[in-house]
């Protein structure tokens, strides 16, 4: 273990030399600037439908007109294929870093280390605190990188002090809520520090570019990995799992007023819970790059520059595919993705701000020499609404009977009442006391299959994990046993979901992207690439070197076939 932290470090170190050490030929060429845009959820199919038009949707016309224009000048990757698991977190990071979970130790949002201690203060959501002693021996912990992390997640600033009411950032983050590394005198370790590859936005900002970035959590500061939060020149990350308020002039790219609460009906507590209120959300991020394409800081109160890197999430498609609200079904009225009225209008509006960017570049002059990347983080499954099963309404789940055995870490127990749970979606992701436990643990899953959800699914332990994932005695993040279910089981007790995400399915894995600019001829690649192919990709078309990412150094991670860059 000790070997493997070693040399990752080294890595990382030995990047940041590289970087400086390099010719800088950053926007040298035609492309000065990119646009990263992930549509959380959105399926290849998703954009095809929209693009080509879906019988008894929208009348059968097609349902994003920007989309489709971008495609007439851009590479569409038909087979592309995010992280697996494919969870917000390691997909985020992939796109971001040309890494595997493997080699980032990024696993999901909420995971396990068995090389740090318990935070000094239980997080928002349950990860207990506990001891940790500088030098000595690591007990293990769940880690958490989401809004539990926040000093107050009910706020959608995150509690930051002194911050405006929608301004959300690093200084959300409450340290003490964060894991501990006793090999390092027990101080915490913030997200940019978790991740073990550098990612493009310190390259980029090391190469003498500015950055920027806007997403769900302030624990996505995570994208600064690398050189730290000095990397980031912008970041803004409002909290989407704080309590829903009325946004003063904010009117979202489709005419919606969110000076009031749109849907009053809809749970509160979050803005996923409504098809109406996370477009208001979104609409809060959309108008901070709209902010940075005029060389203004992410609030549009500061004159800045017109970032080299910048981008968001879009998280509205994801809602419009999972969300059952008050008996309105979002999600597909089939497996050929055929999209319910919630989920187009979703797909509309995530359209319609994206038609606001283009036009704000070409308002500027900045269109033509601005290469646009669009994809998503993860996809969700199933699409086919007849597939969807909450496992633990049916049955139980891989964790709760290994719990049940003794096998499981207290603090991924399911018998721990107040902790956070088990790292369960549509994929279960378990870590065991003892990698001793192993063996029995799969009898015990392989003799419950059915009530699991495993009776046509796959278990992955000892050799098949350890060649894709590292061994998990070497490497403290690496599973013990990864559980994909069968297609459509999703290990949750909600009655308010169709789908969920995380799992290695088709569903969950085969996402849009698309890369544009206008002077590109249109393309379609049916070979399979990755979603980490993003990064390299971006740095090449800036005239930096790709292999200044340690992820493309240790994983031969190639810049996307048919990018037409000179």
């Amino acid at each position: 273990m000790r070997k493997l932290v070693a040399f990752l470090s080294l890595a990382v170190a030995c990047s940041a030399i590289s970087a400086m050490a390099q010719n800088n030929n950053l926007s040298q060429g035609k492309i000065k600037r990119v646009l990263l845009i992930s549509i959380d959820g959105m399926h290849a199919v998703d954009f095809a439908n929209c693009v080509n038009g879906v019988t008894n949707v929208n009348f059968g016309d097609p349902y994003c007109p920007t989309l489709s224009a971008l495609a007439k000048t851009g590479v569409n990757y038909v087979a592309a294929s995010t992280s697996k698991p494919s969870d917000s977190f390691p997909g985020l990071t992939a796109i971001i870093t040309g890494g595997s979970p493997a080699f980032t130790g990024v696993y999901y949002d909420v995971a396990y280390s068995r090389n740090y201690d318990a935070p000094a203060k239980t997080t928002g959501n349950g990860v207990a605190a506990g001891l940790c002693t500088p030098g000595a021996a690591p007990s293990g912990t769940t880690t958490e990188y989401e809004e539990g992390i926040d000093i107050d997640q009910t706020k959608l600033n995150g509690g930051a002090p002194g911050a405006s009411l929608t301004d959300g950032g690093i200084a959300s983050i409450d340290s003490r809520r964060l894991p501990r590394d006793p090999a390092n005198n027990c101080n915490p370790v913030f997200p940019w520090e978790f991740v073990r590859a550098n990612s493009i936005f310190s390259v980029i900002h090391q190469a003498g570019g500015y950055a920027a970035w806007s997403d769900k959590h302030p624990a996505y500061s995570s994208v600064a990995s690398g050189i730290g939060p000095g990397a980031l020149d912008d970041f803004y990350s409002p909290e989407i799992n704080s309590s829903v308020i009325a946004l003063p002039s904010v009117k979202t790219p489709t005419g919606a007023s969110c000076e009031t609460i749109r849907d009053t009906n809809a749970d509160l507590t979050a803005w996923t819970n409504s098809f109406q209120n996370i477009q208001c959300y979104d609409t809060l991020k959309v108008n901070a790059i709209l902010n940075e394409i005029d060389g203004k800081n992410h609030l549009g109160n500061k004159s800045t520059q017109v970032p080299t890197i910048f981008g968001m999430n879009f998280q509205a498609v994801s809602v419009g595919q999972k969300l059952i609200e008050n008996g309105t079904r979002g999600g597909y009225f089939n497996a050929a993705g055929a999209p319910t009225d919630p989920l187009l209008s979703e797909i509309k509006f995530v359209d319609a701000s994206i038609s606001q960017f283009v036009r704000e570049l070409e308002a500027r002059g900045l269109y033509d020499s601005t290469l646009i990347v669009i994809t998503a983080k993860h996809g969700q499954s199933p699409i086919d609404p007849n597939r969807y099963v909450s496992q633990l309404i049916n049955g139980t789940s891989p964790v709760t009977l290994l719990s049940q055995k003794g096998y499981i870490p207290f603090s991924e127990s399911t018998n721990n009442p107040t902790g956070i749970g088990p790292t369960e979606d549509d994929v279960s992701l378990i870590w065991l006391k003892s990698a001793t436990y192993t063996g029995e643990s799969v009898k015990v899953i392989e003799a419950n299959a059915a009530a699991s959800g495993v009776a046509l699914g796959q278990i992955y332990f000892g050799a098949s994990v350890a060649l894709n994932y590292n061994d998990p005695t070497v490497d403290p993040r690496t599973p013990d046993i990864i559980v994909t279910p069968n297609v459509g089981v999703t290990y949750s007790g909600s009655k308010s979901k169709l789908s969920e995400h995380g799992g290695f399915a088709h569903d969950d894995t085969n996402v849009m992207l698309l890369v544009t600019n206008p002077e590109f001829q249109p393309v379609t690649v049916r070979s399979a690439v990755g979603t980490a192919q993003v990064a390299p990709t971006i740095l090449k078309a800036l005239g930096l070197d790709p292999s200044t990412l340690d992820a493309v150094r240790a994983e031969g991670t190639d810049v996307l076939p048919a990018v037409q860059l000179q």
